[in-house]
């Protein structure tokens, strides 16, 4: 006889946006999409649903999926791609562009995990900011640096040796009044007080 298991924790919208001018015009196949809900089904028990978006580096198109995604409930909204100095980088600016608030340690972290890698991580502008409910955050455009940023550095024995930003994800959503999220230690430990830890059964 089989035992029918519900999952406990709440479910969540998440949305998730790739910038790019040539993946979205088919030159060729989009890793980002694939590689932000890889990571993100690894590292939270929640029940997720995904609202996906391909676009170009267009400043108001990509301003007006980031409202277009927080109206439809997603409390967390994730971009990758068009964050460089190049003249069709524009992510950053069209991000600020609907915040409410502005939250600079999310890519000075980002920065500081990626100049471990190359020295050229001082271009990247990853920004993150608050809009209502939501938390709003850039990320790299390769895969490989979206994991990094998001899980940190560890050691060879996997410990942690420096946070990635998603440890601070759930707790920041807790305090803008979003929904509780859960992460898999085994993927990212998120930190939160004592006070604002919550059990589910």
């Amino acid at each position: 006889m089989s035992t029918l298991t519900t999952n406990p924790y709440p479910p969540i919208k998440i949305g998730i946006v790739s910038v790019s001018d040539r993946a979205s015009a088919g030159v060729y196949v989009d890793k980002g999409l694939p590689a932000l809900q890889t990571w993100l089904s690894r590292a939270l028990k929640n029940p997720l649903q995904f609202e996906q978006r391909l676009i170009p580096d267009e400043q108001a198109a990509i301003s007006a999926a980031l409202i277009e995604l927080v109206d439809a409930g997603c409390a967390l909204v994730l971009t990758t791609g068009g964050t460089g100095p190049a003249l069709r980088d524009v992510t950053p600016e069209a991000t600020l562009a609907v915040a409410h608030k502005e939250m600079p340690g999310f890519g000075e972290q980002m920065r500081q995990i990626s100049l471990n890698f190359v020295p050229t991580a001082i271009l990247s502008r990853q920004v993150a900011v608050i809009r209502h409910n939501s938390l709003i955050i850039n990320l790299p455009g390769q895969p490989k640096s979206i994991s990094e940023t998001l899980e940190g550095l560890r050691d060879a024995e996997g410990k942690s040796i420096v946070p990635g930003i998603f440890a601070a994800v759930p707790y920041c959503i807790d305090l803008i009044g979003g929904p509780y999220l859960e992460a898999d230690e085994a993927v990212c430990k998120a930190f939160r007080p004592k006070t604002a830890v919550r059990t589910f059964q």
